[in-house]
């Protein structure tokens, strides 16, 4: 007997975003280490950020969805914001929820140019880049091999 096609939202979910992301995904790995380097700069953050008024986009989940950006060759943050609204995987990667709205993309841009002008990027990406290579999860230029 053949079943119907009855399409059906459910009212809750109790699956989590990341049960549906495999064990051995390459960014299981680059989150690890982005967290580790993101949590070394909580006091930096809580330095360019105001304690009153409206709550920003997340410094921690911004750098995440930058990261995506370029990892995944995303060629505008309206874009972006389109993938993390319906993209699980990235959803999950960024620390958003199933059900957390996106932001807006003027919205981000503006948060990401403030965490610029804070100069974020800049330490977020050397402490990321000097935890990799600590790692061993990248090569340096002198460690290449120059067999084809």
């Amino acid at each position: 007997m053949r079943g119907t096609d009855v399409q059906q939202g459910g009212l809750f979910s109790y699956v989590s975003v990341g049960s549906r992301i495999p064990a051995n995904h390459p960014l299981r790995a680059v989150r690890v280490l982005l967290d580790e380097a993101l949590a070394a700069m909580s006091r930096d953050f809580d330095r360019v950020y105001a304690e009153g008024g409206r709550s920003s986009v997340p410094p921690e989940r911004l750098v995440r969805a930058l990261v995506l950006q370029v990892l995944y060759s995303i060629r505008s943050e309206r874009l972006l914001m389109e993938q993390l609204d319906y993209n699980l995987l990235f959803r999950w990667f960024v620390g958003l929820s199933i059900d957390e709205p996106v932001w807006d993309h003027s919205t981000f841009t503006k948060n990401r140019e403030r965490l610029i002008e804070a100069k974020g990027r800049a330490s977020c990406c050397a402490g990321w880049c000097a935890r990799r290579a600590a790692a061993g999860c990248c090569r340096t230029s002198t460690s290449r091999s120059t067999a084809r």
